[in-house]
């Protein structure tokens, strides 16, 4: 091969033919070796791809996302004054003899413990990903949520027994005033815990959509924000406490102009306890649909289904699969059957871009495959039925 300049002053190499002089009628290779102009990078780096199928968005920042952080702020600001009166209400407690206070204050440890869990769920949520767990950590908010519920289930069945036992035994003596003076106090740090812990952050980084995001026109709209699934429950789990804190101050003002009405104690621990099981019901249902692996709330089978269809070249769809890793991370996979005139890699940029842009999830895996006629009777490639 000879020399040939190239630009730049650097030369490149060309094959060389008998007629062009090489002897014994064989191939001849000649290479000249020129020092460079411009000195060779030993080692290329990593460079970020522009717009692809699989790469919606830029790669994400390192750490916490504004929403997670904002989530984190919540939690630390929640848990330092839910700490607080949670050892004043164990005082007031004592000091007035009330079970219905005890009971407050128990469920204020719950709330303690229970933030301390989600906080530590944020921490490990941004853990990247590796080959074991290779959706990262993302499901460890869901978990925490999930002890959160279970917790706070503990402790009032606890309290629940104890109420009943009062009920049936009257050997016990209440302080209204002390009694009166604690619950009011609870009544404002629940009141100030819900306020902080209320879901009103700053909107969504892109990426990770709202569960709540219901399908919407073509464009670069933003997800209706929902909030993070560990605050979420923190905060279900204050209303309930704020119920029960309503209902002892009640108690208590009855107690302190009526003392022979010391049973309020215990029935208003009774009846509060239950509504404050009730009120993690919404959460519960939502742990539950995640950790079973169920479609996204408000993202519907048919809508995924009628999108990826009505794209340019598709027959059909099969394996179709719509779950969520978290309130706000959901994922989907599908094969496309397509015609044999389609371009592949149009299909499947027309389809990821639908999909990301009207229904916001934060992962598509789509498989491009020719369409046959035998996939109508092929029972694998059949809808699944109503639930």
């Amino acid at each position: 091969m000879e020399p040939s300049p190239a630009a730049g002053g650097s030369e490149t190499t060309r094959l060389v033919s008998p007629r062009d002089g090489g002897a014994g009628g064989s191939l001849r290779l000649k290479s000249l070796f020129t020092e460079p102009s411009e000195p060779v990078p030993e080692e290329s780096k990593p460079v970020e791809m522009p717009f692809h199928h699989c790469h919606r968005d830029p790669l994400p920042p390192l750490g916490l996302t504004p929403e997670r952080l904002h989530a984190r702020r919540q939690l630390y600001a929640a848990c330092a004054v839910c700490f607080v009166f949670m050892a004043g209400e164990v005082v007031g407690g004592y000091l007035a003899h009330s079970l219905a206070i005890m009971t407050d204050a128990a469920h204020l440890l719950a709330d303690v413990g229970s933030m301390m869990g989600s906080l530590f769920s944020l921490w490990l949520s941004t853990r990247p990903a590796t080959r074991t767990m290779t959706f990262g950590w993302h499901r460890s908010e869901t978990l925490g949520a999930l002890a959160s519920v279970v917790s706070l289930w503990m402790v009032t069945g606890i309290l629940l027994y104890l109420a009943f036992v009062r009920l049936l035994h009257s050997d016990y003596h209440i302080e209204g005033g002390a009694m009166l003076l604690t619950a009011s106090i609870a009544v404002c740090a629940n009141l100030l815990m819900a306020f902080v812990l209320h879901q009103a952050g700053p909107p969504h980084s892109h990426g990770s959509r709202g569960a709540e995001y219901a399908p919407l026109e073509e464009g670069p709209e933003e997800p209706l924000p929902l909030g993070n699934t560990s605050v979420r429950a923190a905060f279900v789990h204050v209303l309930g406490d704020l119920l029960q804190s309503f209902g002892v101050l009640a108690a208590s003002i009855l107690i302190y102009f009526k003392p022979q009405y010391k049973a309020a104690d215990p029935i208003s621990t009774f009846l509060f306890s239950i509504c404050a099981l009730g009120s993690t019901a919404p959460t519960l249902r939502d742990v539950l649909r995640i950790l079973m692996e169920g479609t996204p709330r408000n993202v519907g089978f048919e809508p995924v289904r009628d999108t990826l269809l009505s794209v340019p070249g598709v027959r059909a769809t099969h394996e179709l699969h719509l779950w969520a890793l978290t309130l706000t991370y959901h994922v989907a996979s599908a094969h496309l059957a397509i015609d044999s005139t389609a371009d592949p890699e149009a299909v499947l940029a027309e389809a990821s871009s639908r999909l990301y842009s009207r229904f916001g999830f934060s992962s598509c895996t789509l498989q491009v495959e020719q369409y046959q006629p035998e996939m109508a009777q092929c029972l694998r490639c059949r809808e699944p039925p109503q639930a």
